[in-house]
């Protein structure tokens, strides 16, 4: 099958996807949501697959929300955002949380918004020392959606999390692993290899006592 937004290989039982809109950031539309969702399906029907690994393309993780795709105005058709945030985000992370398999998560660059919290939902999250993190739902009149309120304060504790939800401030990769965010910092042309051994070494285990 092909895809529009992602690339999607199955590797030694790995099963890599990787964000494939590096123009924009690796930012969500509808439709890339929907083919995140169907191989995050796929992995767990696909006994052949025992671990996911989730990356973006070019020099971001992931910017969130598309915001060409909510701005357009259309006095007879508002766009609803609850019903994107529902559709594509929430049922992303359900498939994410739900997925009886490790899934590695390994930020190359910015995650922001929704991109951040679609990390952060992962299981083990590896990141460069180039990435950050953003909780930038503030910046647009919003709450942290895509779990972002339920998994900060279990990372953080709620003080951080108020903070970073209320003020919007960059988050650099080493100060979200001294924080407890994420599992792991390396340089940055080591990501790739690091995160890869990572998958294959959970896949190498009971994956079915992990999940």
């Amino acid at each position: 099958m092909s895809y529009d937004f992602i690339s999607y290989k199955i590797i030694n039982s790995v099963a890599h996807i990787t964000l494939n809109r590096p123009d924009v950031l690796n930012s969500f539309n509808r439709e890339m949501a929907k083919e995140v969702q169907a191989v995050l399906a796929s992995a767990q029907d696909d006994d052949s697959i025992r671990c996911v690994l989730l990356t973006g393309a070019g020099r971001a993780f992931c910017a969130g929300q598309d915001l060409a795709e909510v701005s357009a105005t259309d006095i007879d058709n508002p766009v609803n955002l609850q019903e994107i945030v529902k559709e594509s985000y929430s049922l992303t992370i359900k498939r994410i949380r739900h997925l009886e398999k490790p899934v590695v998560c390994a930020v190359n660059g910015v995650a922001a918004g929704a991109g951040a919290n679609i990390a952060l939902a992962c299981d083990l999250v590896i990141a460069s020392e180039n990435a950050s993190f953003i909780q930038s739902f503030c910046h647009v009149g919003l709450i942290p959606d895509s779990g972002g309120t339920f998994f900060l304060p279990r990372l953080v504790g709620l003080p951080r999390a108020t903070a970073m939800a209320m003020l919007g401030e960059k988050i650099p990769a080493k100060l979200a692993f001294e924080y407890g965010m994420i599992y792991k910092v390396v340089e940055h042309d080591k990501l790739k290899t690091e995160s890869l051994n990572l998958s294959e070494r959970l896949a190498s285990m009971p994956t079915t006592c992990l999940g």
